[in-house]
This record gives structure tokens, sequence and C-alpha cells, in this order.
């Protein structure tokens, strides 16, 4: 299992992180995400799925979202 950790920018409630765990656990991507320390962690199975593909579902997740990255 890899985890992976991103500080985030524009998260205001707890309704911003969580619009991001559900957008990402649709694309397949276990997240949590915590607005009050700006922080996403990621985990998913690194056989199944290759890192660079995984991180650009992250990143068109979160600004589609309306957030981007710190």
């Amino acid at each position: 299992m890899v985890k992976k950790t991103y500080k985030l920018k524009g998260m205001h409630c707890p309704s911003c992180a969580l619009v991001i765990e559900s957008d990402l656990e649709d694309a397949g991507i276990k997240a949590s995400c915590n607005y009050a320390r700006e922080v996403l962690e990621v985990e998913f199975d690194e056989p199944s799925i290759v890192n660079e593909k995984i991180e650009e579902k992250i990143k068109k997740v979160v600004q589609i979202s309306g957030y981007d990255f710190a």
C-alpha cells in the first residue's frame, strides 16, 4: 500500500474536504482530507495502479472541485 500526502489550498469547511474525498473515492482512490490542516492523504495499491495515473486523477479531481495544490 502506497500513502501520499498533498498540501491543498482553498478549502474553507469540512464540506470542502468531503467533496474531495467523495470525488476521489468515486475514482477508486482511498482519500482522507483535512480542511483545517489543508492536507489530502491518499492510499492506493501500487501494483494495481500506475503512480503517474493516480497523480493525474488526484490533480484533476482537486482542480475540478475548485481547490489547488499549495
